[in-house]
Protein backbone atom coordinates (compact mmCIF):
# COMPACT_ATOMS: atom_id res chain seq x y z
CA UNK A 1 0.00 0.00 0.00
CA UNK A 2 1.25 3.30 -0.97
CA UNK A 3 0.26 6.05 1.17
CA UNK A 4 0.79 9.59 0.08
CA UNK A 5 1.17 12.00 3.07
CA UNK A 6 2.16 15.02 1.47
CA UNK A 7 -2.12 14.63 0.40
CA UNK A 8 -3.01 14.07 3.66
CA UNK A 9 -2.28 15.35 7.37
CA UNK A 10 -3.06 14.21 10.86
CA UNK A 11 -6.85 15.27 11.86
CA UNK A 12 -6.83 17.65 14.48
CA UNK A 13 -10.19 15.48 16.67
CA UNK A 14 -8.82 16.10 20.49
CA UNK A 15 -11.76 18.38 20.48
CA UNK A 16 -14.35 15.68 19.55
CA UNK A 17 -15.16 13.30 21.83
CA UNK A 18 -17.79 11.94 19.86
CA UNK A 19 -15.34 11.58 16.86
CA UNK A 20 -12.69 9.61 19.42
CA UNK A 21 -15.76 7.15 20.72
CA UNK A 22 -16.54 6.25 16.47
CA UNK A 23 -12.74 5.29 16.05
CA UNK A 24 -12.36 3.05 19.31
CA UNK A 25 -15.64 1.39 18.86
CA UNK A 26 -14.74 0.56 14.68
CA UNK A 27 -11.01 -0.33 16.27
CA UNK A 28 -12.71 -3.02 18.50
CA UNK A 29 -14.91 -4.10 15.72
CA UNK A 30 -12.60 -4.89 13.68
CA UNK A 31 -10.06 -6.42 16.07
CA UNK A 32 -12.80 -8.98 17.06
CA UNK A 33 -13.40 -9.64 13.14
CA UNK A 34 -9.92 -10.03 12.41
CA UNK A 35 -9.14 -11.56 15.84
CA UNK A 36 -5.63 -8.66 16.15
CA UNK A 37 -5.44 -5.33 17.18
CA UNK A 38 -5.83 -2.46 14.86
CA UNK A 39 -5.41 1.01 15.19
CA UNK A 40 -7.11 3.80 13.20
CA UNK A 41 -6.01 6.87 12.48
CA UNK A 42 -8.03 9.83 11.44
CA UNK A 43 -6.17 11.94 8.64
CA UNK A 44 -7.87 15.06 6.86
CA UNK A 45 -7.04 16.12 3.09
CA UNK A 46 -4.55 19.20 2.69
CA UNK A 47 -5.11 21.49 0.39
CA UNK A 48 -4.08 20.63 -3.25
Amino acid sequence: MDINTDSYKVAPINDYERAIEIIKQAEASIAELTGNPVTLIAYEKTEE
